[in-house]
Formats: structure tokens, sequence, C-alpha cells
């Protein structure tokens, strides 16, 4: 399914798009909300070197395993509470 950018984004952010296209994605263009260009791959999808392989299967791997409950504090009162505790309730001017 192609994604859909303004013509503006398109211009701006050209590099990226075109790295987008690389690794495989299409972008219908528009202006004034009306579709004007098509911007997609010529002949399918980019292929890897062998070390963008081995990085992709590494960063699949960790996404695969994900992030361990309890890693961090994520509460936003916790995080307060403990910095009040550390500082003291009233900073001097």
């Amino acid at each position: 399914m192609s994604k859909t950018i303004t013509l503006r984004e398109a211009n701006q952010g050209f590099s990226r798009c075109i790295r987008a296209v690389e690794s495989g994605e299409d972008f219908v263009i528009t202006r004034n909300g009306k579709p004007v260009a098509k911007l997609s791959p010529i002949g399918g999808r980019r292929v890897l070197t062998p070390e963008q392989e081995a990085a992709r299967a590494r960063a699949l791997q960790r996404m695969e395993q994900g992030s361990p409950v309890g890693a961090g504090r994520f509460n936003r009162d916790e995080i307060y509470e403990e910095r009040i505790a550390r500082h003291g309730r009233h900073r001097p001017r």
C-alpha cells in the first residue's frame, strides 16, 4: 500500500523518501489534495548486503525478545516522589 505525502513533504524530505523507496516503499505525492505523482522502486525491493542482513537479523531478534517488565520506573508519580525525596520539597531561589 502506498503512503500519501504532500509535495512539500516530498520536497523537504527527498533524501528520506528515496531511502524509503530503496527499501521497497511506495509514495503517492499530492498537490492541493490531488494525487500528481507516484514515487516507487524500479525492479522491486533493494537487495541488502550481508552486513545489512546480519544487522537486520540482530534487530529483529532484539525486537522479538522485547524489554523486560519492571526494567525501570515508568510511573510519573514515582519519579516525582523520588526527586522530591532526593532534593527536598522546596528549593531555595
